[in-house]
């Protein structure tokens, strides 16, 4: 297993040797030593400060002409006029660029998948996005330099590819890669060959010649409102393999363990919603056995809170998702001016407590499977407004490729392929280039925005007020999509002063916490923020409470057998911040008790009653002897006093 150590970010921690008793205490509970302690101090990685850039590899900036052709020269267009072929995308592309992507405030890199694919077109295409794959442990030869050995295995012990230089210049500057993986499908029919799978150049399956199960046989989805077909028929066409095959989940799982071997940070996972959710929570598990501090989230193509299986998924299947709903509704309310205007967007984020995660959501508002923002409003400052919301809202936000360039081809409405342009320029001026780098900043620098709880302050159809909330870090964001207005009075929850606007730099004065008479020019958008004191102590435990259904005026509370948890005092316990009626959320600091093994359980305040207290004996955790972890736990049915 790869040890959790520091991985070039303030959000992650080594985990140093703890006391000798700690590690007498765990021998009792083992019978031999192999299992290594971190497993005991984190379950994941706390992504929630990242501002993600998503590329699609060959069409963002072309590092090494001499990989371009490839094993299959046929399907590389040196002028980049065929949509449906190679442009000469690599990796050492990205490896240029990361000096411009890091100065906009960039802190993970998503990539479309890098595995080796097939060499053919299939309706005229190639598979220039990466999800046709033919061998999950090689590297796609058309992204590396053309003496690199593509093979995963091969080159685990020199990890001398361009993706392991690439790899290393992200950690360099502190940046994480999430790589794109898809456990569904490998690829269609090509002139008669239709899954031939291979095991680092070694073929192990091929749909013509199924012996052994790989795939299922079922034909396309017809009815896209039945699950079953939903989970077992092919999408598009593409070989879909059986998960009920352990000998393909041992390839799979393996397969991906490499690559975090590598030096991968976090996981993209494709077409989630194809597969039964107990594959997720078994690949996820053994994914996070092996590598705790890797951080996953999933594709559930339009999941919705109000979309059960996608919620499901969302609070089971140990992974978080991408944020579908609230892209359909920014895109309905900037993109499109939807009459009904904001109230689309706070309908989403009434639902927040549906999810046990909200705030881990990855928000985004275009990518490679729909028309980018622009090819529906090409009104620049409507995509400055979406940008700032999702850059200032719960969750954490990806930014499609080229956006910052306000990259768009209309063609076709922008409709795929036509919203995977090439990288045309690199404008470190560029208004939301500026902007993007400014907030992501604030992202980093203000808990409020990555952890915070969400309130309306003013909302009609063009003029939203909200409040993002942590403790006494607070940021007050007034947006308006429609003509010049004035709001008469809006709460902003600040100091009363003088504060300064993030992005003007104008100074406004804040009295009894309000703004009054605000004047929002056409399209514009306002950001204050006060930064509160930060926890600091040995140990951090970020603790999470879902399932609880609190009321108005409920709290909770942490209690346990230690000091920082009042040794079992009620009145002494750690107070948890409310995030939305199912989610409490709190930083607890740990100095006393760091590395050692305490018990705590949750409790419900009531005004005027007694106490309700989880129903069971109590939940315990080692705690590392410094650092950040995380408690992910679910309320367990209360006992009154």
């Amino acid at each position: 297993m790869t040890p959790v150590t520091p991985n070039q970010t303030s959000s992650q921690y080594e985990v140093t040797e703890p006391e000798q008793k700690i590690e007498s205490l765990i021998e009792e509970v083992k019978p031999e030593s192999e299992l290594d302690l971190e497993f005991l101090y984190t379950r994941d990685i706390e992504f929630r400060q990242e501002t993600i850039y998503f590329i699609v590899v060959d069409r963002f900036q072309d590092g090494d002409p001499a990989n371009n052709e490839g094993p299959n020269p046929e399907l590389y267009d040196p002028e980049g006029k065929d949509w449906g072929k190679y442009w000469g995308g690599d990796l050492q592309g990205v490896i240029d660029k990361l000096d411009y992507l890091k100065d906009m405030g960039v802190t993970a890199v998503w990539l479309t998948p890098l595995f080796e694919q097939v060499e053919a077109l299939f309706v005229e295409q190639a598979a220039i996005h990466g999800y046709w794959t033919k061998d999950f442990k090689r590297l796609n030869p058309r992204f590396i330099a053309k003496g690199d050995n593509p093979s995963i295995n091969q080159t685990q012990e020199t990890k001398d590819t361009v993706f392991d230089k690439l790899v290393d210049e992200l950690h360099q500057r502190k940046m994480k890669l999430v790589l794109d993986i898809v456990c569904n499908h490998s690829n269609p029919d090509f002139s008669g060959k239709k899954g031939e799978l291979y095991d680092d150049g070694v073929k192990i399956a091929d749909f013509n010649d199924d012996q052994d199960d790989w795939y299922h046989h079922y034909g396309e989805v017809q009815n896209w409102e039945d699950e079953w077909q939903v989970q077992n028929c092919e999408l598009s066409g593409l070989a879909t393999f059986n998960e009920n095959n352990i000998a393909y989940r041992s390839y799979i799982k393996s397969a991906i363990k490499q690559w975090l071997d590598r030096g991968v940070d976090a996981l993209r996972v494709d077409t989630v919603k194809h597969m039964p959710i107990w594959f997720w929570q078994e690949f996820t598990a053994d994914i996070l056995t092996h590598r705790p501090d890797v951080f996953i989230f999933g594709e559930w193509i339009y999941s919705d809170p109000r979309n059960d299986l996608s919620v499901e998924f969302v609070n089971e299947s140990g992974m978080t998702i991408l944020d579908f709903g609230l892209c359909v509704a920014i895109r309905e309310v900037l993109g499109q001016v939807a009459e009904a205007g904001f109230q689309l967007i706070q309908d989403v984020l009434d639902l927040d407590h549906r999810y046990y995660g909200a705030t881990e959501l990855i928000t985004f508002i275009d990518n490679h499977d729909m028309p980018r923002f622009q090819s529906l409003n090409a009104d620049r400052q409507m995509l400055r407004l979406a940008i700032c919301l999702i850059m200032t809202s719960r969750g954490i936000p990806c930014l499609y490729y080229g956006t910052e360039q306000y990259l768009h081809d209309d063609t076709d409405g922008g409709n795929d392929p036509y919203n995977r342009p090439m990288m045309e320029q690199w404008d470190t001026d560029s208004q939301i280039y500026r902007d993007i780098r400014l907030l992501s900043g604030l992202r980093r620098l203000n808990p409020a925005i990555s952890m915070g709880s969400h309130w309306q302050k003013h909302l009609t159809a063009d003029v939203y007020c909200y409040v993002r909330r942590y403790h006494d870090s607070v940021v007050f964001v007034a947006m308006n999509r429609g003509d010049s207005v004035t709001v008469e009075a809006v709460d902003t929850e600040l100091p009363d002063g003088e504060h300064t606007e993030v992005l003007s730099r104008r100074k406004f004065e804040v009295k009894d916490g309000m703004l009054y008479n605000l004047e929002l020019d056409s399209q514009e958008v306002m950001i204050f923020s006060r930064v509160g004191e930060r926890v600091k102590a040995k140990t951090i435990v970020r603790a999470q409470l879902n399932n609880v259904k609190t009321q108005p005026g409920e709290r909770i509370v942490v209690v346990g057998d230690c000091p920082e948890l009042g040794n079992w005092d009620i009145s002494k316990a750690y107070p948890l911040e409310y995030i939305n009626t199912n989610t409490w959320f709190g930083e607890i600091p740990f100095n006393e008790s760091a590395g050692k093994l305490i018990s705590y359980k949750y409790v419900l305040l009531r005004e005027g009653m007694s106490p309700l207290r989880e129903n069971l004996v109590c939940r315990r955790w080692v705690l590392a002897p410094e650092g950040t972890v995380k408690w992910r736990d679910k309320w367990a049915t209360g006992r009154e006093s």
